[in-house]
């Protein structure tokens, strides 16, 4: 299938991003002077503006950084719980529910993480790369389809509080394809740690991105904040925003053919990536057409069994003892593979395999539709130094209030840990959720480097693992690869509250031909349709660097108003 769209072709640098707005702001950056680092930060502040309906100034953003020199870190770019947070509320007050607003709080963690990036690897100011963001939060910009769309959806969720309403449904309506949306507020919020980014800057680079920093966690957008909770029953305090700090995790790294892949720690769901391709590795692609019955079964039981040890072992590694090494192992991926029957699907996600807290509550069934909440956007770069950034921002804006006068939406990603605190994923004071973005990077042995993600909550993996298999098992250039009709399995428990299970479900794009379709469901899919280029498939946006060529070739997907710009 040739690809509407050309993959861009570059010697120089390349942005590729969520919106087509962000991507222009990340590439000035780059033509300025500016490094991967610097672009990657720009783009993904900007997203939080653009993409406000599922990304947030104040959420998440997970961080992965590849320097020229070969040195891959990530930055968690995730909030905890506040300190003061009582593990077992939701069980004793809620009925084991989490309700909207408030009590899903975390530490917001992405200006932190943005500014640590910034601090460690880039070479510009907060100033610099917010520019764009305060721009498009002053000015506005054309609200685009699926924006629209998704406030629609989430309306009743919007007019629960009336500092969202305001900027979500300005004049008490959905806004329309091509309004200006304005968020001036945040513009505000945003100037005011540039002021004071500004104020201190005499002091060197680096004590001015200190200082912005500080304008958020210790001074008055932390005000703000913990007495907006005090005041309407929340659990955020000023010392859980002036303590938090975003940490440097080690990535987990894979061999797959002539790639390490990395992808971020168990706290979120990226090493399901890393699972994944060992699980296609030991199972073989020879023989198998390209999204044909038995390809696309092969991966759906693969996903199938990641998603087990998914719900089962991962969480945040400081409070549960993952096994992630296990989990890698050769042993456990070739169980995990040798269970999988090419004549039947599994009627649901595996049950766990290996040791596993024995005590935690076990998965409910139930739901009807494959539910992917308005949540995360993508950005990546790539530089002239071969520094290689990739970012997955997020942060929906429809289940807690808006801070009056502020314009943000401190995380409520608490909405992807369990009520339970005996699920690995369970709730705890200081905890992290189990998150869904995931940013990836794999580097070839000649040293080409590919940085790639998406949002779309748990089809984010299943996403990037058939654009990934598309380009370096069957050759298809990077636009080629991602406009590829593409499948997703929702055989597990939703990440999301209230964790809709749909045990055997398996969406696909409305592309697929009829004989591929009644085969999947002869052998017990519940196979059901999308529209033929459908959001809820995940909008993946990839950078190449090719030492080959030395072309860069970068892609975005047309599934939102994703674009990539290469020079």
């Amino acid at each position: 299938m040739k690809s509407m769209r050309p993959t861009l072709y570059g010697s120089r640098h390349a942005v590729s991003a969520g919106h087509y707005l962000a991507a222009n702001a990340g590439f000035a950056i780059l033509e300025a002077g500016g490094n991967a680092i610097d672009a990657g930060c720009c783009a993904g502040i900007a997203l939080a503006v653009l993409h406000a309906d599922e990304v947030n100034v104040a959420g998440v953003a997970p961080i992965m950084i590849r320097t020229g020199q070969g040195k891959v870190v990530t930055i968690a770019g995730l909030g905890h719980w506040p300190a003061s947070f009582p593990a077992d509320l939701f069980m004793r007050e809620h009925g084991g529910k989490m309700p909207v607003g408030l009590l899903r709080t975390v530490v917001p963690a992405a200006p932190d993480a943005w500014i640590t990036a910034l601090c460690d690897y880039g070479t510009m100011s907060f100033g610099d790369v917010a520019a764009a963001a305060i721009r498009y939060a002053r000015e506005g910009f054309a609200v685009f389809d699926y924006m629209a769309g998704q406030i629609k959806l989430y309306e009743e969720g919007y007019r629960m509080w009336p500092s969202n309403a305001a900027i979500f449904l300005p004049g008490g309506k959905v806004p329309k394809v091509g309004d200006r949306f304005l968020q001036t507020d945040l513009a505000g919020t945003l100037q005011y740690m540039v002021d004071e980014e500004r104020a201190a800057s005499k002091r060197g680079r680096v004590a001015g991105l200190q200082a912005a920093r500080a304008a958020f966690y210790c001074g008055d957008i932390a005000a703000k904040i913990a007495d907006y909770h005090a005041q309407e029953g929340g659990y955020l305090t000023r010392a859980d925003l002036a303590g938090f700090h975003s940490r440097y995790e080690e990535p987990v790294k894979v061999r797959w053919r002539d790639f390490e892949v990395y992808t971020c720690g168990p706290w979120c769901q990226g090493p399901m990536l890393a699972q994944s391709l060992l699980m296609v590795e030991r199972a073989g692609l020879d023989g198998l057409a390209h999204n044909s019955a038995d390809y696309i079964h092969l991966l759906t039981e693969i996903i199938k069994a990641a998603c087990s040890d998914r719900e089962y072992r991962y969480g945040d590694p400081r409070f549960v003892d993952v096994g992630l090494d296990e989990l890698l192992s050769p042993a456990h991926v070739a169980a995990r593979v040798a269970a999988i029957d090419m004549a039947n699907a599994m009627p649901d996600m595996p049950p766990p395999l290996g040791r596993y807290p024995g005590n935690m509550p076990m998965p409910e069934k139930g739901g009807s539709e494959a539910t992917i909440e308005p949540d995360t956007s993508y950005c990546c770069a790539v530089d002239r130094w071969g520094n290689a950034f990739s970012a997955t921002p997020s942060d929906g804006s429809w289940r807690s209030p808006v801070i009056p006068g502020l314009g943000i939406v401190p995380s409520a990603r608490g909405t992807q840990s369990r009520p339970d605190p005996r699920h690995p994923s369970g709730v705890a004071p200081g905890k992290r959720p189990r998150l869904t973005p995931n940013p990836a990077m794999a580097v070839r042995d000649d040293g080409s480097v590919m940085p790639f993600g998406a949002p779309g909550g748990d089809v984010q993996v299943q996403a990037m693992l058939q654009v990934f298999l598309n380009t370096h098992h069957f050759g298809m250039d990077i636009q080629e690869a991602i406009e590829q009709p593409r499948f997703a399995s929702f055989s597990f428990p939703n990440s999301f509250a209230p964790f809709t299970h749909l045990p055997g479900r398996l969406n696909l794009e409305d592309r697929f031909p009829k004989a591929v379709l009644e085969d999947l469901s002869g052998r017990g899919h519940d196979v059901e349709l999308w529209p033929a280029y459908s959001r809820r498939t995940c909008s993946v946006e990839a950078i190449l660097l090719d030492s080959r060529t030395g072309f860069l070739r970068a892609g975005a997907d047309l599934r939102q108003p994703a674009y990539a710009v290469a020079v």
